[in-house]
């Protein structure tokens, strides 16, 4: 089997030396940097012989947040693959994370086995998600797809009005119907959408959320 390199970018040190030791007992893993920043991280690797395949990147860092520092890491290795290792499950992180760049999240509670495991899918051009993240993203997209289909016909229409930058009385034209027939859907609209204004659903229809 191929060595895959590796790099850590982790602040706490308990995390840092399970990782290290465990990774260290694997004959095809070489672990090439371990560092407590981003900032820390871009210095280091300029002393680098060898580059990472793959970057373990947590969150919650001394300095700028791994999130924000994926950016920076793909402009110096554009080949390398980052997978998050965080405490962070929640799904704007999650969003935000693989948004920037990240192919891979993982949950801190996630066994080494497991870390190891998710290391050798993504070298061999797969992407691993803790079964925890998996849901939260399967979620996301369910329920997206979920509210839109409880919208009625009727008030398909009238979001297609007010995406289009008409009033509610040209609306209520269009339709034959009253303003307040209008008011009365867009009102479930909301509801069913989980929403409290026309700029939430017009953000939903330019996402493609409808």
């Amino acid at each position: 089997m191929k060595t895959i390199t590796l790099a850590i970018i982790e602040d706490d040190e308990l995390v840092q030396e399970s990782l290290n030791d465990f990774f260290s007992a694997q004959s095809h893993i070489e672990c090439l940097q371990i560092s407590a920043s981003v900032e820390r991280f871009l210095d280091d690797i300029k002393l680098l012989i060898k580059v990472p395949d793959i970057i373990l990147l947590d969150i919650n860092l001394l300095g700028m947040s791994g999130i924000k520092g994926i950016p920076l890491l793909l402009n110096e290795l554009p080949k390398a693959d980052i997978i998050m290792l965080t405490t962070f499950e929640d799904n704007d992180c999650i969003y935000r994370a693989l948004c920037a760049g990240a192919c891979s999240y993982l949950s801190k509670k996630t066994p080494l086995k497991k870390i190891l495991e998710a290391v050798e899918v993504v070298h061999n051009g797969g992407s691993y998600m803790s079964p925890s993240i998996a849901r939260k993203i399967a979620n996301h997209f369910t329920s997206k797809h979920n509210k839109s289909d409880l919208l009625t016909p009727r008030q398909k229409e009238i979001v297609t009005g007010i995406v289009d930058g008409k009033s509610y009385k040209m609306i209520a034209n269009d339709l034959f119907v009253s303003v307040d027939t209008v008011r009365t859907h867009i009102n479930n609209i909301y509801k069913t959408l989980e929403i409290h204004s026309k700029a939430e659903l017009m953000r939903k229809s330019y996402d493609n959320e409808l």
